[in-house]
């Protein structure tokens, strides 16, 4: 909106500006309210429009934050839509086991009729006499005498064998091992090895472990091979058959044993 104001008031108040040294510019008022910087109210207004400004915009700053946020947690979830649900599928029953053949029917058996046994009866009648039973028949043999014969046996049964029947053999004994109260014979005889050609000829040495069962008479009657070298294993079984012990007695009877041959092979000493 401007302001006007006549010529001849407006050159009056320059003069008296001229006079008083003032300038009239700086006195201008519209409505009361100063205009330029030297009035004492617009400094008021402007010292107070700075803080209101600043609060302002802080508030605004903040509800653009916090709002969204109480916003955020105050929404409802929506009690419509469309909601997916995931179902297991439903198997299909196991079908029934189909039914076992039909077994041919068995033919019926009659039962058997009961014999029932007769309860012991008295005679009503009874015998005049005693028959007596048929003799033993002998196969053609005649009876002896009262004081027997050549050959027979006195008090003896006709057809009967002479001396009766004989002794059942003794059980076999079973052989013992060597070792606690059974020590190891003695070797009487000892047949050393021979030492295999390819074997002295490869210069080959070794030892051959052998388990040996000796009879009651000291004799190595079966031997077993434990460990040993396989080209000397032949030539130590063959000298350990031929070896013979003295008799193991166990409480003063021979007895068989068994025990461990250890056959060695040196090609500068001897063998056994």
């Amino acid at each position: 909106m401007a302001v006007t104001m006549p010529v001849s008031e407006a050159a009056a108040r320059g003069e008296q500006a001229h006079r008083t040294g003032v300038n009239a510019d700086h006195r201008l008022t519209l409505g009361g309210y100063g205009l330029t910087d030297a009035d004492p109210a617009a400094d008021r207004r402007r010292g107070v429009t700075l803080p209101v400004s600043i609060l302002l915009h802080a508030a605004a700053a903040a509800a653009i934050v916090v709002v969204p946020l109480l916003v955020a947690d105050a929404i409802p979830e929506p009690n419509s839509g469309v909601r997916a649900f995931l179902v297991e599928p439903i198997a299909a029953p196991v079908p029934p086991p189909p039914p076992p053949p039909r077994l041919a029917a068995a033919p019926r058996v009659a039962p058997k009729a009961l014999q029932e046994t007769p309860a012991f009866v008295a005679p009503v009648e009874f015998p005049t006499e005693i028959t007596p039973k048929a003799a033993l028949d002998l196969g053609g043999l005649e009876a002896g005498s009262a004081d027997g014969v050549e050959g027979g046996v006195p008090g003896g049964v006709v057809g009967g064998i002479v001396g009766g029947l004989p002794d059942a053999p003794p059980p076999p004994v079973v052989p013992r091992r060597v070792g606690a109260s059974i020590r190891e014979p003695r070797r009487l005889v000892v047949v050393a090895p021979v030492y295999p050609e390819i074997a002295a000829k490869a210069r080959l040495q070794g030892i051959v472990i052998i388990e040996a069962t000796v009879d009651e008479r000291g004799r190595v009657v079966h031997t077993t091979l434990l460990r040993g070298v396989p080209l000397l294993n032949d030539a130590a079984l063959e000298a350990v058959k031929q070896w013979v012990y003295t008799p193991t007695l166990l409480n003063g009877v021979p007895t068989p044993i068994i025990m461990t041959v250890t056959v060695h092979f040196r090609l500068n000493g001897p063998t056994a």
